[in-house]
């Protein structure tokens, strides 16, 4: 009896720390990120608080299946991606954006259109992780300079980037299988910092 309560006890203390095993792989994952991203690492945590509340604050004004919004913050800057049924909700989710706090500006590239299906955002994660893994390979500039969305098989850049850097990311990018259009966000820099 008593090692079957001992079992039992085991059991479910593993099924909790189950849930934490990718919080931990995630703060790890983002100290590294964070360790070789251009922005501070103030900047870099408020861009993903940015991120979380401005999804938080679309769910609770939008919790139909009719919406299906992504926000991907760097540097402040905002690209709003996704379906969105008419003009009007494009333009509230915009709003709601600007009205998170500590946004600069934001890119609205919300199509108006019902919701993608799970196998083209499938192929929409797969174009992302082609394009990062030529980023890598090609060794132009820092892979992990350039941030890459793909929506619908188009590729948006996000980064802060020297004219040369974002020429190349655009080239590697737009000659990806599968990629429809390239639109870059880049913020310009003379410098690369700590460089």
């Amino acid at each position: 009896m008593r090692k079957a309560i001992l079992v039992s006890v085991l059991g479910l203390s593993l099924l909790q720390l189950q849930g934490c095993v990718p919080l931990v792989a995630t703060g790890a994952g983002a100290g590294v990120m964070m360790a070789t991203d251009r922005r501070s690492s103030g900047i870099y945590i408020e861009d993903q608080e940015i991120e979380l509340r401005a999804a938080n604050r679309t769910r609770e004004a939008y919790p139909a299946d009719n919406v299906h919004v992504n926000f991907t913050s760097y540097n402040q800057l905002v690209l709003i991606t996704g379906e969105v049924p008419d003009e009007a909700t494009k333009q509230k989710i915009n709003t709601i954006v600007l009205g998170v706090g500590n946004v600069k500006s934001t890119y609205n590239e919300l199509r108006i259109s019902t919701p993608t299906l799970l196998s083209a955002r499938s192929n929409d994660a797969y174009i992302t992780t082609m394009v990062k893994t030529r980023f890598f390979d090609d060794k132009r500039f820092p892979a992990t300079a350039v941030k890459i969305v793909t929506e619908n098989g188009v590729v948006y850049l996000m980064g802060m980037v020297t004219q040369q850097e974002g020429a190349d990311a655009a080239q590697i990018a737009s000659t990806t299988s599968g990629v429809a259009k390239v639109v870059k966000l880049f913020e310009y820099i003379v410098k690369v910092p700590n460089a």
